[in-house]
């Protein structure tokens, strides 16, 4: 089979809005430069749509148009490091997922480790969120909710009385094996976050779970919230404003 034929079957295997690289043939193909001017012919003549260079994707068409991929794949290849989870989606990107707001960003934030600097692809600009606790598949969920705290304030659209009766209905489907691994996960945070998420613990009657995020900030900071504590009656027995 000739190289384009290799390529053009492989890509209809591939779902729509999938985004690749030449990397996706070379276990195939050795031919590196053939692969890139095949991409490149098939993306001039509309078989394929670019993203950014070296990456492209296969467009989904509506009866609106042609659809672009979702963000996750706009940004996978910079969340993962042979085959290990090294970032996450958060921010902007998931405050609509979690139901915080309904404007959508051209803005894609990624919480790492280690950040770099901000970058374009497409019409996306990236940016990184440094997350100091270790990254897993597992507790992902956990931090994108922490910092949804940790970021109340940024959340476009909305105001913080609504963000957080949100958060606070979300943290309640929560169960008691992941209320304890936010608690522990929080202490990597910011203090207005850990006092955030112990009001909203206390104020669904989780009061176990609160002792050490209480023993963990000092007790005449104040943390100036407007708006939350009409969503939370023990905001005041967290110094929240």
């Amino acid at each position: 089979m000739k190289i384009t034929e290799y390529i053009a079957f492989t890509i209809d295997r591939f779902p729509k809005g999938y985004v690749f690289t030449y990397e996706d043939f070379y276990d195939e193909v050795k031919k590196k430069e053939a692969i890139i001017k095949a991409l490149n012919r098939m993306a001039d003549s509309g078989k394929i749509a670019k993203l950014s260079k070296g990456k492209y994707y296969k467009p989904e068409e509506t009866p609106f148009g042609e659809l672009e991929p979702n963000q996750y794949q706009v940004v996978k290849d910079l969340m993962e490091e042979d085959g290990k989870v090294t970032g996450y989606l958060t921010g902007y990107s998931i405050y609509n997922e979690l139901g915080l707001t309904t404007q959508v960003s051209n803005t894609i934030q990624i919480g790492k480790n280690v950040v770099r600097p901000k970058l374009k692809r497409g019409k996306y600009t990236i940016r990184f969120v440094r997350q100091k606790n270790t990254i897993t598949k597992e507790n992902i969920p956990l931090l994108q909710i922490l910092d949804s705290l940790r970021y109340i304030k940024k959340i476009p659209d909305t105001t913080i009385q609504k963000s957080t009766e949100r958060l606070k209905n979300i943290i309640a489907e929560l169960s008691g094996e992941d209320k304890q691994s936010m608690v522990r996960l929080a202490k990597k945070y910011p203090p207005s976050t850990r006092a955030l998420l112990g009001a909203i613990l206390e104020e669904l009657g989780d009061s176990a779970y609160t002792e050490k995020l209480k023993n963990s900030l000092n007790p005449i900071t104040t943390y100036n919230l407007p708006g939350a504590s009409k969503a939370l009656s023990t905001a005041e027995n967290w110094n929240i404003k």
